[in-house]
C-alpha cells in the first residue's frame, strides 16, 4: 500500500493533501501560511499536518508531487531576479517586439554579433570575445543569464557556445532559448528565456525546500512537479525550466476540479491570494492553448492550458479610482492583508493604526507597512537610492513613511518590490472578510481599524468615501464579485468568439447590453442570460465570495469538498509527458535539413530526413520521460507536412515534427 503526497505553494498558503493510491480517494488535507523567505517554514508545516493527520508514516509515501502559483505570481506582478539578456544577431530594432523590452524593465542587454539563418548555417562568426567580457562584468551584477541567438532552433550552436562561456566565467545559472521552445519567433523565445532567468532562484528554492523536509522526515520518493500543461516532471528538470512551471497551479487545480467534481463540461473559477484563474473544462480535460501561455501582460511560448489569469486574489490591492463618487478597483499587485501583518508584528500595526486613527487627515502612505523578505540581507546590485531604503529595513517591517524619507525614494521602494526583496502591507480583500466575519485567521480587529483609517479617505466631494468600516468592507466584497463576474464572462465570450468575431471578448464582457441581460432588465425591451455551464469555484476564500457571483450570472455554482486543497489534489493525479520537436526543411532542390537536437543534418531525400528527425526526437523524449520516473512510457509523433502544388507536382515546404513519451510516474515500493 503506498500514499501520494501533493504539496501547492501559494502566495498565501501552502496545501498538503495525502491520497490513498489504490482506493483514489483523499485521506487528509492541511494548510499552512507560505512562509517567505524562508518557504521551507511554510512547506514544512503542511507536510506534517497532511501525514499526521493521515496517520501515515513518511516511509509509507511513494511519491510527492508539488504544484506552485509562485511563478505565475511573480510574472503578473513584475517581480524576479535581475538579469542579463546575451541578444546575438539580432537588430536593436527587434528589442521593441513581443514585449521583450518591456520585460526587460532595465536589465542588461548585450547584443553580440553571430547567429545562424532559417537553414541553420551560420551567417556571422559568434564574437566570443565580446561573450566572454559580459560574462565577466555582468556576473557579480545578475542573478542569472539568458541566451537569445536568431534561428537557435535551426541551429543551436552559438547558444550553446554563449552558455557555456557564461557558465565557466560567470558562475551564474544560464537559459538558452532554443531549449525552451521550437518556434522561430525570436524576440518572443528571447522573452520567454528572460522570464525563465528570473524565476530560477525562486522556483529552486521552493523545489530545495520540499526536498529538505522529505529528507528530514525520511520520505524516500520520487520529487515531481506540476508542469503548465498539467504534466508531471522531474524537480530536476523544473529546475532548469521553471517557466514551464507557469500556471503549474493553475493546471493542477483544473485536474483537481475534474477529479472532484465529476463534471466533464464546466467553468473553472480559482481564486487565490494572488490571482483568479479561469478555463474552460471540455469532456473533463482543459484546452491547451494554441499560442502560449500568457501571463500578465507576457505572451510567452510556454506550452500551458488555455487560461485566463487576472491579477485578482483575496489580497489584492485595493485602489481608490479618483472622482465625485470614488470608485474601488482591486489589483493586479498583491499586499500583505493587514490582518496577517498584525497577527506578526501585532505592536507596530497596532500602534501606528491607532495614531493615524487619533490624526484628522489621512496621509497618502497611512495605514501602509514596508515588509522586507529577504533572509541573508538585501539583493546584491542595488542602486543608491533602493540600498538607502533596505538599509532602513534591515531592523524589519516599519511604515512606508518611515522607510521613505522623500518623495524620489519611492520608486526605489517599488523597485524593491519588483525584485520580491519586500513586500507592502494594506488593505485587501481578504481584510474587508475579516471585518464583515467571513474570515478569523488572522487579526479582525488590526483589519477594523485598517478599514476604518481607509474609509476616512475623501472623494472628489471632500466627503468621506465610506462612513463605517462595515460599509467599506461591502463595497470591497462586491467590487471582488464585480471583477470575478469579469474574468468569467471574458472567458466565457473568448470561447464563443465566433458568433462575435469583431468584439473582444473584454469588450462584449462590460457591454452594457450583457450587463442589463445577467441584471434582467424588464422594460419595453426584456433581456436576460445566464452562463451554458456551471462553475467550480476553487480556492479557500472561495465559499467566502462565489454565491453572489453564481447569482449574477445565471449558473450553477459548484463548490466541492476540498476545494481549498484542489490545485495539491491536482497535483498527484496527473502523468508526465515529455515533448520533443523539429523541423525539416529544404534548402534546395533534392536537398532535405533535419534540424536535429544537436544540430542540422542533410539527407538526399524527404523520407529519410523526417524518419531521422523522428529517431532523434524519440530518442530524447524517452530518455527524459525515463530520467523522470516513467517506466512503461507510450510514444506519440504527430506530423504536420507542408506541400504546395506546383504546376500539379507537390512540392515540400517543411515538415514539423512532434514526439510525446508519456507515463505515469513510478511510485516508490513501501
Amino acid at each position: 500500500m503506498a500514499y501520494l503526497l501533493g504539496v501547492d505553494t501559494g502566495g498565501t498558503y501552502t496545501d498538503a493533501v495525502v491520497l490513498h493510491e489504490a482506493e483514489d480517494r483523499v485521506v487528509a488535507s492541511a494548510k499552512s501560511l507560505t512562509t517567505r523567505p524562508d518557504l521551507s517554514v511554510g512547506v514544512g508545516r503542511a507536510i506534517d499536518a497532511a501525514i499526521a493527520q493521515a496517520d501515515v508514516s513518511p516511509s509509507e509515501i511513494g511519491m510527492v508531487s508539488l504544484s506552485t502559483t509562485l511563478a505565475t505570481n511573480a510574472l503578473v506582478e513584475g517581480q524576479g531576479g535581475r538579469v542579463a539578456l546575451i541578444f546575438i544577431g539580432f537588430e536593436a530594432a527587434e528589442l521593441a517586439r513581443a514585449g521583450l523590452e518591456e520585460a526587460m524593465k532595465g536589465d542588461p542587454v548585450v547584443r553580440i554579433a553571430g547567429g545562424h539563418n532559417h537553414a541553420g548555417a551560420e551567417a556571422v562568426p559568434l564574437d566570443m570575445v565580446a561573450i566572454e567580457a559580459a560574462a565577466l562584468r555582468l556576473g557579480p551584477e545578475v542573478t542569472g543569464f539568458a541566451v537569445a541567438s536568431a534561428f537557435a532552433t535551426r541551429n543551436p550552436a552559438h547558444e550553446i557556445a554563449a552558455r557555456d562561456a557564461i557558465r565557466a566565467l560567470a558562475h551564474r545559472p544560464v537559459t538558452c532559448s532554443h531549449e525552451l521552445s521550437a518556434g522561430l519567433n525570436g524576440p518572443r523565445r528571447a522573452l520567454t528565456a528572460v522570464l525563465n532567468a528570473r524565476l530560477i532562484g525562486m522556483i529552486d528554492g521552493l523545489i530545495t525546500a520540499c526536498e529538505a523536509h522529505m529528507e528530514t522526515l525520511g520520505i524516500v520518493a520520487p520529487l515531481m512537479v506540476v508542469r503548465g500543461d498539467g504534466a508531471l516532471v522531474s524537480a530536476g528538470l523544473a529546475r532548469e525550466r521553471p517557466i514551464e512551471t507557469i500556471l503549474s497551479g493553475p493546471a493542477a487545480s483544473i485536474a483537481g476540479a475534474s477529479w472532484l467534481s465529476g463534471e466533464t463540461e464546466a467553468l473553472v473559477s480559482d481564486i487565490g491570494g494572488t490571482t483568479t484563474d479561469v478555463c474552460l473544462l471540455r469532456e473533463g480535460k482543459p484546452q491547451i492553448d494554441p499560442l502560449g501561455a500568457r501571463v500578465g501582460p507576457y505572451r510567452t511560448m510556454v506550452e500551458a492550458v488555455a487560461m485566463r489569469t487576472t491579477g485578482l486574489g483575496g489580497d489584492s490591492e485595493v485602489h481608490l479610482i479618483e472622482g465625485l463618487n470614488t470608485g474601488l478597483r482591486l489589483g493586479p499587485r498583491r499586499l500583505m492583508p493587514v490582518s496577517l501583518a498584525a497577527r506578526d508584528w501585532p505592536d507596530l500595526v497596532h500602534g501606528a493604526l491607532d495614531a493615524w486613527l487619533g490624526m484628522e487627515a489621512v496621509g497618502e502612505h497611512d495605514g501602509r507597512f514596508a515588509i522586507p523578505l529577504w533572509k541573508d540581507g538585501p539583493p546584491a546590485g542595488l542602486a543608491p537610492r533602493e540600498a538607502a531604503v533596505a538599509e532602513r529595513l534591515l531592523g524589519g517591517p516599519m511604515r512606508i513613511v518611515d522607510a521613505v524619507r522623500t518623495r524620489l525614494e519611492l520608486p526605489a521602494l517599488m523597485k524593491l518590490v519588483s525584485r520580491g526583496a519586500v513586500m507592502i502591507s494594506g488593505v485587501t480583500p481578504s481584510d474587508a472578510a475579516h471585518v464583515l466575519g467571513r474570515l478569523d485567521s488572522w487579526d479582525s480587529e488590526a483589519a477594523r481599524k485598517a478599514l476604518a483609517l481607509f474609509a476616512r479617505r475623501r472623494n472628489g466631494r471632500g466627503d468621506r468615501i465610506a462612513s463605517s468600516p462595515d460599509i467599506l468592507a461591502e463595497r470591497i466584497v462586491d467590487q471582488l464579485t464585480e471583477q470575478t463576474v469579469e474574468c468569467l464572462l471574458e472567458a466565457a465570450f473568448a470561447e464563443d468568439s465566433s458568433a462575435w468575431p469583431d468584439i473582444a471578448p473584454e469588450a462584449l464582457a462590460r457591454h452594457p447590453l450583457a450587463r442589463a441581460a445577467f441584471a434582467g432588465h424588464r422594460g419595453v425591451i426584456r433581456l436576460s442570460a445566464s452562463l451554458g455551464v456551471p462553475v467550480i469555484g476553487l480556492g479557500a476564500s472561495a465559499p467566502s465570495y462565489y454565491g453572489a457571483v453564481g447569482e449574477r450570472l445565471g449558473a450553477r455554482m459548484i463548490l466541492p469538498e476540498h476545494a481549498g486543497v484542489a490545485n495539491a489534489i491536482g497535483a498527484v493525479v496527473g502523468q508526465i509527458a515529455m515533448h520533443a520537436e523539429g523541423i525539416v526543411t529544404s534548402p534546395g532542390p533534392g536537398v532535405f535539413s533535419a534540424h536535429l537536437p544537436a544540430g542540422p543534418a542533410r539527407f538526399a531525400a524527404q523520407a529519410e530526413a523526417i524518419a531521422a528527425l523522428e529517431q532523434a526526437l524519440a530518442d530524447e523524449a524517452a530518455s527524459r520521460a525515463r530520467a523522470s520516473g516513467v517506466e512503461e512510457l507510450r510514444l506519440i509523433v504527430d506530423r504536420d507536412i507542408q506541400e504546395i502544388e506546383v504546376e500539379g507536382q507537390a512540392m515540400f515546404i517543411e515538415a514539423r515534427i512532434r514526439v510525446t513519451a508519456q507515463g505515469r510516474p513510478r511510485i516508490a515500493s513501501v
